[in-house]
């Protein structure tokens, strides 16, 4: 089975920085793309930052300048260096992953979410 396992969420300062990390396990052929969602109480999920295998990028208007998505590919792994982090980016962060596996199959994948808290 393909899955993905999210790390590196917790309690932080205005200000602070976290980095958050996602890698997929399994049977993974390749990985075109990889990203970071997150959902705040009362919010709808939204896309933080997103990542191609050949490096472009995008990232959401509140977090540019600010957030850093960047990829492993040997390690089939994506990372999010949150920096200036501000209350309202206080939110459960998910990470998304189109992923072929070595058969072929195409799926889109998610991860467990991690909880990033900012406050003082």
């Amino acid at each position: 089975q393909v899955y993905l396992v999210e790390s590196g969420g917790g309690l932080v300062q205005p200000g602070g920085s976290l980095r958050l990390s996602c890698a997929g396990s399994g049977s993974i052929f390749s990985i075109p793309s990889m990203g970071w969602y997150r959902q705040a109480p009362g919010k709808q999920r939204e896309l933080v930052a997103h990542i191609t295998s050949g490096g472009t990028t995008n990232y959401a208007d509140s977090v540019k300048g600010r957030f850093t998505i960047s990829r492993d590919n040997a390690k089939n792994t994506v990372y999010l260096q949150m920096n200036s982090l501000k209350p309202e980016d206080t939110a459960v962060y998910y990470c998304n992953a189109e992923i072929i596996a070595v058969d072929r199959r195409f799926r889109t994948y998610w991860g467990q979410g991690t909880q990033v808290t900012v406050s003082s």
